[in-house]
Formats: C-alpha cells, structure tokens, sequence
C-alpha cells in the first residue's frame, strides 16, 4: 500500500487548503480512509475518516464544520478540504488507509490494520 499525500503550504489565518492523498496499491474502493496530524512535540491527533463509498464521514469535534472529506474512488485519492484556518492547525497531515472506519478512528502510528502516507506539512501564520 502507498499513499501519497500532498498540497500542504503556508496560508494566512482563515484562508483554505485543499489536501490530496493518492492511493495505490491494495488500497481499494472499499477501504476507509482518514486524516490525521501531527504538531512537534504533540501525538498524531485524528481529524477524519470516509468510508469506501464515501457516504459516511467522522470528524473529530476539533475540525468539524471546517474540514471536510472527500474521496473520488475513480482517481483513489481522497481530500481534506480546510477552510478557517487557524495557526493552531499548524502541523503535518496525514493520509492513512484501513480496512474499516473504525480502525481509522482509532488509529496510532503503530496500529497493524493500517497504512500511513508521508506527511505534508501544513503553517498557518498569523
């Protein structure tokens, strides 16, 4: 499994960014898939996860109603639209793949069930 994660930037307090993450490999329709992040110094918190139809979302109470997820099974790739940002999204975001929602929610960099793109770091300035 490869997942590829990209778009990341600067960008000023309240503006958007739109991250991508491009699957391949035994990644598949059917996979959930989630987002996550990763300040310094800070675990990898859980922003949120899609299931393979894409007609299930879970956020995280700390992005809900500023991130959305989305996924075009026909391109694998799945994206983290960010609006409102604010500096303390500050970090680097990941893409990671599981078999089911549930395994996304509860994820850690060490869970066996699940599979972790690169990272694209994100700086929201103030």
């Amino acid at each position: 499994v490869q997942l590829q994660a990209s778009g990341g930037g600067l960008v000023q307090a309240g503006g958007s960014l739109r991250l991508s993450c491009v699957a391949s490999g035994l990644v598949s329709s059917r996979s959930a898939m989630g987002w996550f992040r990763q300040a310094p110094g800070k675990e990898r918190d859980f922003l949120g996860g899609i299931i393979g139809s894409g007609g299930s979302t879970y956020y995280a109470d700390s992005v809900k109603g500023r991130f959305t997820i989305s996924r075009d099974n026909a391109k694998n790739t799945v994206y983290l639209q960010m609006n409102s940002l604010k500096p303390e999204d500050t970090a680097v975001y990941y893409c990671a793949a599981a078999d089911k929602l549930h395994n996304i929610v509860v994820a850690t960099p060490s869970h066996p069930s699940v599979s972790w793109g690169q990272g694209t770091q994100v700086t929201v300035s103030s």
